[in-house]
């Protein structure tokens, strides 16, 4: 990867990570500075929701907020969620969240977050461990795109930052979740060779979203 793609990258992970916040005042302080630092990489893809953020009223962006990621399991932002659901298992993989992060010496603020929340995931990417962040991005890749077409068939807003999170990545979005799980089982692309493949026991959770 070119040093020019993997400043353009490390950008959007940061400004994903803080448009996927609970908003507040300070975030729609923070959009001028976001528009520029995304201006200087000259990604727009997500200038529509900079704009959505300037043009809403806070107290509307927070119920936006809740009614879109706490009240749809369809747009859940814990990465692991989605493979492992709420399983035994998922208390050993996020641990292993926990160790990548120590073992970069990147001190993350979960913010009584669990450490699979993608803001915390996309700011380890970002100034973490680029590196080994987007690896874990690609790990989960799959739980990506169902997150992102879920809020692209409800009309989210927040589409738009989830599918720049996603262009970040090697390959082509999947259009649809029987894509998905086509790629799924086809493994990472050649780009990718040595990552984890994605992970098969998201089926059951995508049937679940399904019913």
């Amino acid at each position: 990867m070119s040093p020019r793609r993997a400043q353009r990258d490390r950008v959007i992970h940061q400004a994903a990570s803080w448009c996927l916040s609970y908003p507040d005042t300070a975030l729609v302080e923070l959009v001028p500075v976001l528009r520029g630092a995304l201006a200087e990489v000259a990604v727009t893809s997500l200038d529509a929701f900079l704009e959505h953020v300037e043009q809403t009223p806070v107290d509307r962006l927070e119920q936006e907020y809740v009614d879109v990621f706490d009240l749809s399991r369809r747009h859940a932002l814990y990465l692991s969620y989605w493979t492992d659901g709420d399983t035994r298992r998922r208390g050993e993989v996020l641990a292993g969240f926990k160790q990548r992060y120590r073992r970069s010496g990147f001190l993350v603020d979960t913010r009584g977050e669990l450490p699979d929340h993608l803001p915390l995931v996309l700011e380890y990417a970002a100034v973490g461990d680029p590196v080994d962040g987007t690896a874990l991005l690609q790990e989960y890749r799959a739980s990506l795109e169902l997150l992102r077409l879920g809020l692209t068939e409800d009309g989210s807003s927040y589409a738009d930052v989830v599918a720049a999170v996603c262009a970040t990545l090697p390959g082509v979005s999947p259009p649809d979740r029987a894509a998905v799980m086509a790629m799924a089982a086809a493994g990472p692309p050649v780009e990718t060779v040595g990552l984890e493949p994605f992970d098969p026991r998201l089926l059951p959770v995508v049937e679940e979203q399904r019913r």
